[in-house]
């Protein structure tokens, strides 16, 4: 959310800090920079946040497609060659700051970004965490290995379950780094987002499941007869089990996302609630 007196509303929004991140790969395939933005379906009345936009690419064909485009950039040099080429274009604000220090939008949003490979994991959890935010659905160029992590069959970290609960996440393509300026060492991927329409849970729930998502994901690999026996009582697992088809032997990485919804529901509906697993908040950090 932004601070007080922060507005949007000037062709440059200067907030200069240290960027926590070093080095950019710049996109210069035009067609695949259209598939990206079609990929995305911007509308007219959308706002889209593009985060490392540097030279533009990406920014001047979203400005020709949404009603407003926030472009993030902290290098000065880039600044000005976004300044320029975006002169003419009034729906487009360039801020000039590190990504992991701006405000997100207060209003709905959509992100089309090739982001820094070196903090992936720290931007979509600044734009994932928290279901309650304006983001709706984003075209992100990510590392494939990150790409290929968050969008795995079998989930093993706490904060890809739980994002999961709320939004969808698909591997889109493989890019390679012949589509770079300079090249990176490791191949690319186009991941689309989507908020579910029907999320599995409500946002109230939010924290809880958190508690419950980082409890269960500290040993992936861990049987699920051992790891639940932990939060339900004997009978309480063998009713989950048959709710669920659950074969105990399975490893908890293994469950899906449906599975886990009944899970935790299963868990507020039988379990008192001085007995869930406690979310550590150093644990969503950024």
């Amino acid at each position: 959310m932004m601070k007080k007196g922060d507005k949007y509303n000037k062709k440059i929004f200067n907030r200069v800090e240290p960027p926590n991140f070093s080095g950019q790969h710049f996109m210069h395939n035009k067609k695949l920079l259209n598939e990206i933005v079609n990929r995305a379906n911007i509308k007219t009345h959308e706002t889209v946040l593009e985060l490392g936009a540097g030279k533009g690419a990406l920014t001047t064909i979203l400005n020709q497609r949404a009603k407003k485009v926030l472009a993030v950039e902290y290098d000065a040099e880039l600044v000005n060659i976004l300044q320029r080429k975006t002169a003419n274009s009034s729906n487009t604000i360039i801020i000039q700051q590190d990504i992991m220090k701006i405000h997100l939008p207060k209003e709905p949003f959509v992100v089309v970004s090739n982001i820094p490979y070196a903090i992936t994991t720290p931007i979509m959890k600044m734009l994932l965490n928290n279901p309650s935010s304006g983001f709706q659905r984003g075209a992100i160029i990510m590392e494939k290995g990150a790409a290929k992590r968050f969008t795995a069959s079998h989930i093993k970290n706490s904060y890809v379950l739980a994002w999961r609960m709320w939004f969808d996440i698909h591997y889109i393509k493989e890019i390679s780094i012949s589509n770079f300026s300079p090249p990176p060492r490791v191949d690319s991927a186009l991941v689309l987002i989507m908020r579910k329409k029907k999320p599995f849970l409500s946002n109230q729930d939010q924290k809880a499941f958190w508690g419950l998502a980082e409890y269960v994901m500290k040993y992936p690999k861990a049987k699920v007869n051992h790891v639940l026996r932990e939060i339900f009582t004997t009978p309480q697992f063998k009713h989950l089990k048959r709710k669920l088809n659950l074969d105990s032997e399975s490893m908890i990485s293994s469950l899906t996302e449906e599975q886990w919804a009944m899970v935790y529901k299963t868990m507020i509906q039988f379990v008192p609630k001085p007995f869930w697993p406690r979310l550590k908040k150093k644990k969503r950090d950024r």
